[in-house]
């Protein structure tokens, strides 16, 4: 196994943590941050989270200059992408940051085109996300973060970032798995 799949494993790894931190009331007590309070564990778990997806482009970077890209990269970087948002959103949901119908829209989508990857994958055909793909999942990483950290940054000047950049990355959702869908439909319809 080569380097970026290894750092694309340790963002999967970096999951139960995150998840813990965020979960798990250690008693730490809040932060009073550029006009935002949050809970300490929430300002450590999000940023867990922001550096769990960095690596994305670090796995990414790698792969691309060392001539390392491998199918089996293909395959487990997005699905580490789509398992890390994943526990972030229901763990926003949990804590009553995040709408569940947006959550309920981004995670189905999730597993429809990681269903397709499937089907196509059996068929001998793996594919790379595309640009649109890897910008609805920066579109995501912004609008969990800032989620994660109670719109800090933002909260100075009362615009609520955090439920606006959801939006957004819920609108790049659907139109990149409709985008998705449509430039893979012939292969998927030829599958056995």
């Amino acid at each position: 196994m080569n380097i970026p799949n290894k750092i694309t494993i340790s963002r999967i790894f970096l999951i139960p943590l995150f998840m813990i931190i965020m979960l798990v009331d250690f008693g730490w007590g809040s932060l009073q941050l550029l006009g935002a309070e949050i809970p300490v564990n929430h300002f450590a778990g999000a940023l867990i989270f922001i550096f769990a997806a960095s690596t994305d482009w670090v796995d990414g970077y790698y792969a691309r200059k060392f001539n390392m890209v491998t199918n089996l990269g293909k395959f487990l970087d997005p699905l580490a992408d789509k398992l890390l948002v994943s526990a972030a959103l229901i763990i926003l949901v949990e804590l009553q940051l995040a709408a569940s119908w947006i959550v309920i829209l981004i995670i189905s989508r999730e597993f429809a085109i990681t269903g397709l990857r499937l089907v196509l994958a059996g068929s001998g055909e793996v594919h790379a996300a595309a640009m649109l793909g890897k910008i609805k999942m920066w579109m995501q990483i912004i609008a969990i973060s800032t989620l994660l950290l109670h719109n800090i940054f933002f909260e100075l000047i009362n615009i609520p970032f955090d439920v606006i950049s959801l939006y957004i990355a819920a609108i790049f959702t659907v139109w990149s798995g409709v985008d998705y869908f449509i430039k893979n439909w012939d292969a998927f319809r030829y599958s056995k």
